[in-house]
């Protein structure tokens, strides 16, 4: 996602708004916290298709924690980026790209085992729960780090961008399990399946795009 939001930076920088210590335009801050809920936005509609019928609940703790660690990782990147960015900068991709992969793999394995594949919609295993949902929001939100210290580094302040960010992110959290769910009905059993690829495809669209960018 550092493709999307990085040039978005480099305008505000380039434009004299930095120098003149004004606040980030909204218009900004909005595009930088679309590029980062796509990561996201991917992962919930992953979500929405492997839990069986996800309800009110679901929409709720998928949104909530996607949409906190998104607020959370510029906040930690501000005050503590320039320190952390020695250690992350080089492997936060692959951090990522592991954090999806493990759970893809278990997805799948779960979904072709012979207990998985007699196991009713209902029983499936359930993403917005437990370990599952904390590895996912860190994976999709890591990116985000890398944000709030470009806001540092231009010497802004962080709680409004954050806050925005965050928001965002859980909007289309929301909106990727609603769609999720849509295509889930459309699969059947056959759901957590695709949706444990997804996941994985994710984590290697994440390490391509730090690679290749």
């Amino acid at each position: 996602m550092a493709v999307f939001f990085i040039p978005s930076l480099l305008f505000y920088r380039l434009s004299g708004a930095a120098e003149r210590q004004y606040p980030m335009d909204f218009l900004s801050i909005i595009v930088i916290a679309v590029a980062l809920a796509m990561d996201a936005f991917s992962v919930a509609i992953s979500c929405g298709m492997i839990i069986a019928s996800p309800g009110p609940r679901h929409y709720f703790r998928l949104a909530f924690h996607f949409g906190l660690f998104q607020f959370m990782m510029p906040v930690i990147g501000y005050f503590g980026g320039r320190y952390l960015e020695i250690y992350i900068k080089s492997y936060d991709h692959w951090l990522a790209f592991g954090l999806l992969l493990f759970i893809g793999l278990k997805m799948l394995r779960e979904a072709f085992s012979s207990k998985g594949a007699d196991c009713p919609a209902e029983e499936r295993r359930d993403p917005s729960r437990g370990w599952s949902l904390l590895v996912l929001a860190v994976a999709t939100s890591i990116d985000a780090l890398a944000v709030g210290l470009s806001i540092g580094v231009l010497d802004h302040p962080i709680l409004l961008p954050s806050v925005i960010i965050g928001a965002v992110c859980a909007l289309f959290s929301i909106l990727g399990t609603a769609i999720g769910k849509r295509v889930g009905l459309l699969f059947g059993r056959r759901a957590e399946a695709i949706g444990g690829v997804m996941l994985i495809a994710i984590g290697i669209k994440i390490v391509v795009g730090h690679t290749m960018g």
